[in-house]
C-alpha cells in the first residue's frame, strides 16, 4: 500500500521525501515498481475476466457461489472466499431478490375490502 501511495503521489511530491515519511526505501520503491505481476495476480486477471462475463450473462443476478460453481465449471480452480474478494475488488454485487409483488399504489389502493 505504500508503494502504491508512493506511485499515485510522486507527480507532486519527490520519491525521496515520500519514502522517508512513510520509512521504506527508495531502492524497494523502484524494485516494487519494475517487478513483474505475480502468479497470483495473473491468475485473478484470468479469473476477473471469467467471473465478470458469467456475471453478465446472469443479468447480474449470480452471487459468489453460483459464479464459483462457473468457473470450477469452466475447469479453472479457486476457492469461494477468492471468488468473494475479487467480486469485492472488482465492484460485482448481485441484484437482490424481489420478494413478493410491488404494493398497489393505485387510486384504487386505499378503498379495497370498504363500502363507498
Amino acid at each position: 500500500m505504500r508503494f502504491a501511495f508512493i506511485a499515485r503521489h510522486r507527480g507532486i511530491w519527490p520519491v525521496a521525501w515520500l519514502c522517508e515519511a512513510l520509512d521504506v526505501s527508495r531502492s524497494g520503491f523502484h524494485a516494487w515498481l519494475n517487478r513483474s505481476p505475480s502468479a497470483r495476480a495473473r491468475q485473478d486477471k484470468v479469473l476477473v475476466t471469467k467471473i465478470d462475463r458469467s456475471f453478465k450473462s446472469s443479468d447480474r443476478t449470480y452471487g459468489a457461489r453460483r459464479l464459483w460453481h462457473d468457473v470450477l465449471a469452466e475447469g479453472l480452480s479457486c476457492g469461494l472466499h477468492r471468488v468473494e474478494r475479487l467480486m469485492r475488488e472488482s465492484g460485482l454485487r448481485a441484484r437482490p431478490r424481489r420478494r413478493g409483488l410491488p404494493k398497489d399504489t393505485g387510486e384504487r389502493a386505499g378503498g379495497v375490502g370498504q363500502p363507498a
